[in-house]
This record gives C-alpha cells, structure tokens and sequence, in this order.
C-alpha cells in the first residue's frame, strides 16, 4: 500500500508540475515524512526530484535561456548549499517540547516546527491571490536566486519562489520551464552533495525500493504532464493541494507525523 500511495503521488505532481505553483518535491516530501524522519524526507525527496529534472531537462533543455541560467542559478547554487547546511544542523538539535496522548510521547523538534511554518507559508502560495499573483522585475532575478536556492536547500521549496521571479523575465512559455527545470538541477545537485552524508548513514535502512518507484513514477508524469496536460487549469488541484499541506504541517508542528 505504501508504494502505491508513492506511486500515485509521485505521478501526479510530477506531471503538474511542468504548470503549477507547486511542484514534485512539495507534495512528495508530505508523504516521504510518513515513513522516514523529516531530514531524511527532505533528502530522498531531493534524489527523486533530481533525477525527475534531468528526464524532464532531456525533454525541454533546448529551449533554456542561458544568460537567465547564469543570473538566476549561480546565486541559488551557493545560497542551495547555505539552506542545506542549516537543514543538517537543526536535524540534530534535541526536541523543544514534549507531550502525551493515550499513552503516547510526542515530540515538537526544531526540524519538524521550521518545515512545518515553511509548509504553511508556501501553502499560501496557492491560496491568496496577492501571493499567488506576485511577480518580480527581471533586475531582481540573482536576488530570486538567492531566495530560492535557499528554501530549496532547506526544505526543498523552491518551485513556486522560482517562478515567481522568471515569470516576468519576458520568456516563452516553452523557455520558462525548460530554464526553471535547469536551475531547479542546479539546486538539487548543490543540496543533495551537502544531504549525501546522512543519507549514506542510514542507507541500509532506507527503503529503496520505494525511492525507485516514486522516481519512475515521476518519469511517468513528466512525459504525461508534456503531452496531456497543456489545457488543464489546475486551480482547484492547487487549493485541495495547498489545504493539504497546512493540514499535514499542523500534524507535523505538533509532533504527530
């Protein structure tokens, strides 16, 4: 049942995210939180997130605007590595709070109160229109970098930040997603060199079978999401989507998850 919830799950955003505010790892990590401590969530959500943007980049690579890559990506590279750094060390800070329920101790940890704030928060992302709508001037695009490196090393949301900052950088439709797709690479190869030395810790724990399945999952939505998915206005995807993540940053801020 595990793998089927991973399978579905991975599928979908993957294929809604060549057009959404949200993207792969934002709904994946949720679900990788159910089984896995939230760190090493964020690190397995990072590998299937990765390989699912070299597939996608195979796809639409030739359309990248390589002078917005350079602007845009070199600050979120070092900015990537900044967050991740920060992730491995609240990962190891001991719990805030605990408390009990029929019998059983939950815990408030620094990792899971900062992942669950940040859940919320992109959540509005797809909720108000002022945040939904909000766009930057191309002067700002290495100050975009920055920003979305960061929360991508962090917590792995960088999507919805990205976009906002390309989508007045006065390109196609067909360059947009091929140039975020490349720096979301970028991101994901920076955070994943910082993550590799937990996930190699407890890499005969890990199951990776169900990595396996979530990444060719999202092999399978990507192509989806280019042939099929073009015309498809995904606003109410993105409210259901956006409730579901205050609900589950809830369980996960009060230690529940």
């Amino acid at each position: 049942m595990e793998e089927i919830i991973i399978a579905i799950v991975a599928l979908l955003a993957s294929a809604l995210t060549f057009f959404s505010g949200f993207g792969l790892g934002t709904v994946l990590m949720p679900v990788f939180a159910v089984f896995f401590p939230v760190d090493l969530a964020i690190a397995l959500t990072a590998i299937v997130h990765f390989l699912n943007n070299v597939f996608k980049f195979f796809l639409t690579g030739k359309h990248v605007d390589k002078s917005i890559l350079l602007r845009f990506g070199l600050p979120s590279i070092v900015a990537a590595f900044i967050g991740a750094l920060l992730l491995n060390y609240l990962s190891h800070l001991q719990p805030l709070f605990q408390w009990d329920y029929s019998g059983q101790t939950f815990e408030i940890t620094p990792i899971k109160l900062i992942i669950a704030l940040l859940l919320i928060f992109f959540a509005l992302f797809d909720i108000i229109p002022k945040l939904k709508n909000m766009h930057f001037s191309r002067k700002y695009l290495p100050t975009g970098g920055v920003i979305s490196g960061f929360f991508g090393g962090l917590s792995g949301h960088q999507g919805a930040l990205r976009s906002a900052f390309l989508i007045r950088a006065g390109l196609s439709k067909e360059t947009f997603i091929a140039t975020g797709i490349a720096i979301a690479c970028l991101i994901d190869i920076t955070r994943l060199s910082v993550y590799s030395k937990n996930i190699l810790a407890v890499k005969d724990s890990i199951d990776w079978k169900m990595v396996i399945i979530a990444t060719l999952s999202a092999f399978a939505g990507a192509v989806l999401g280019s042939k099929i998915l073009k015309k498809i206005t995904i606003d109410t995807v993105q409210m259901v989507v956006a409730a579901a993540l205050i609900v589950f940053a809830v369980f996960l801020g009060l230690g529940i998850i």
